[in-house]
This record gives C-alpha cells, structure tokens and sequence, in this order.
C-alpha cells in the first residue's frame, strides 16, 4: 500500500536552473582576508593581526596592546584606540601608519 503524499500550496519551488547561485553570489563579499582593502578604523583588530602580523608593531608602538588581549576579536582599531584615549588625529595617524607598513611588505 502506497501513502499518497499531500503537497501544501505553500511549499517552496525550486528555483530555475539559470538563477541558481546568482542573488547569493552577487550578495556575497569575501570577508575572509583584508589583503585587497585599505585598512580603516572599521577593521577588526584581531582580523588585522592575523592578516598582517607586522601590524601589530606598529599598534604596540602606538600604546595599543590589543595584540595579545581578548578584546581583538570584536574590537575595531579605533573602538580600541578610544579605550585607550587616543583622539581621531591620533588614530587617523596610526591607520596611516598601519597602512604604510602593510604596503611596504606586500
């Protein structure tokens, strides 16, 4: 005996053959390297280090020992250089710098 399944009005559809993958892929950033982007205030600290591990002299040298501390992970650079009470020139200074040292090695 076969059971005879019901198909609800609702159910999803599949998409068509040609459209699938597209909306996703041109949604989709790759966020997984910072390698083709300037480095901005916006940059997760962790991600920065990780990336770049000669970053990280440049924000100990700045007073920012966000290098080694838990905070890296969620943390931007200038959430980060506020707690430790550098002011936007200041922190515009240290992205400059940051930037230049992370151009000279590529």
């Amino acid at each position: 005996m076969t059971k005879k399944i019901k198909q609800n009005k609702n159910s999803i559809k599949p998409a068509p053959a040609d459209k699938v993958g597209k909306d996703v892929m041109a949604n989709t950033a790759d966020t997984s390297t910072l390698s083709h982007s300037k480095v901005t205030k916006e940059t997760n600290l962790g991600e920065l280090v990780m990336e770049y591990p000669e970053a990280a002299e440049v924000l100990l040298d700045y007073g920012l020992h966000c290098v080694g501390c838990f905070a890296n992970t969620f943390d931007t650079i200038e959430m980060g250089a506020k707690i430790h009470g550098m002011g936007d020139e200041e922190i515009a200074e240290l992205i400059e710098r940051v930037n230049e040292v992370i151009n000279f090695e590529e």
